[in-house]
């Protein structure tokens, strides 16, 4: 379609050029819209890797941190029971 002088231009020519910004617009928009989208569902995406990775830090330490107290615990049963034995040698020498 050329593009017509002012005085050549008819009102259903310009009901069609109209229509055809319309719906050229119309899918702009649509296009920017599902654009927005799919980058917003990228960054959740990203967000929720994020938090998994560091609920899965957060469980190994925690694992970690309870060998530690579980091996501590054992250690002081152990020194306390070596105190125990040697509160008794000295309670037989006395």
């Amino acid at each position: 379609m050329t593009f017509l002088a002012a005085d050549d231009t008819s009102w259903p020519q310009a009901a069609i050029l109209l229509g055809v910004m319309v719906v050229v617009i119309i899918l702009i928009g649509g296009a920017f819209s599902t654009f927005l989208d799919l980058r917003k569902a990228k960054l959740v995406a990203e967000q929720e890797d994020s938090l998994r990775q560091l609920v899965r830090r957060y469980e190994q330490l925690a694992e970690s941190t309870l060998d530690a107290q579980q091996r501590a615990a054992a250690d002081l049963a152990e020194l306390r029971s070596r105190t125990n034995a040697i509160e008794q040698i000295l309670r037989t020498v006395e």
